[in-house]
């Protein structure tokens, strides 16, 4: 893999890709919010000889700090659609896990003909019609519940919180730990992520998945209300839903050899 920078107003984003055919399908693999592009590692080593790979740190995760929070999730998604212009990315199949399924739902919106397939993990539809005006409300006022919270209970509720398996439980506290003296910019990232999602919902757009998709989803998700978005996301779409058994939020960390064979079945669709 190699690192990559593109450079925006707000900050320079740091990405990672591996290309073998310039003219085949790529997947781009999208972490969620405080996560960064290891997140992906189990995925990145499987693909990573068979088909194009692009991984991210989102703005102001990672390596792609420091970065004004001064965004939206349209500008992430018009950011990465600046990386795919600027590799000559023509078939990105996006794998979004969390915050990443909402930057690629946004994708879809502003880029319905780019978009060649779609993996959601663990993430949940960006419709209005799914979330409660309440949800909304407390999704924009989270930043301070960050900040005021004891670090070492978010360290805890952050790593045992999201993962089962022990390997995906210590992948998450290497991650987290890149912040460790730093609560303040974790809040931040955190409340930001949690406001311009909210925002995202509130204007109403169709964000409707018009390529080959999938919904992957932990049985042991307990994250927010993970596991009743996905129903009602299948249910309402059609879009097929694979439930991963002794997986939680960061199902492709827990189970990463079925999440990997999963992501493979859907390929073969993509045109």
């Amino acid at each position: 893999m190699i690192e990559k920078t593109y450079i925006t107003p707000l900050g320079t984003i740091h990405y990672w890709i591996h290309m073998i055919a310039v003219d085949s399908a790529t997947l781009v693999f999208l972490p969620g919010l405080t996560a960064d592009h290891r997140l992906f590692e189990k995925q990145i080593e499987y693909f990573k000889n068979q088909w194009n790979v692009l991984v991210w740190d989102a703005p102001a995760h990672g390596a792609s700090w420091p970065f004004q929070f001064d965004f939206d999730l349209m500008d992430k998604a018009k950011w990465l659609n600046g990386i795919f212009e600027q590799e000559n990315i023509t078939k990105p199949v996006i794998v979004g896990q969390s915050m990443g399924g909402y930057v690629g739902q946004a994708y879809a919106e502003l880029y319905p003909q780019s978009l060649k397939g779609f993996v959601s993990i663990d993430s949940a539809p960006l419709q209005r019609k799914y979330v409660t005006g309440i949800e909304i409300w407390l999704l924009k006022r989270m930043e301070p519940v960050y900040r005021y919270y004891p670090w070492k209970s978010l360290l805890k509720s952050g790593t045992r919180g999201v993962a089962v398996s022990e390997y995906g439980r210590k992948l998450m506290y290497e991650i987290m730990m890149v912040y460790n003296g730093d609560k303040k910019r974790y809040a931040q990232i955190a409340g930001h992520g949690f406001r311009i999602l909210a925002n995202a919902m509130e204007m109403d757009l169709p964000y409707e998945i018009k390529c080959p998709a999938l919904l992957i989803c932990g049985e042991k998700d307990h994250a927010g209300s993970c596991i009743r978005y996905n129903k009602a996301w299948h249910r309402s779409t059609n879009i097929p839903l694979k439930w991963i058994k002794d997986a939680g939020h960061n199902s492709n960390t827990d189970q990463p050899e079925v999440v990997n064979r999963l992501i493979e079945e859907l390929l073969r669709k993509v045109r």
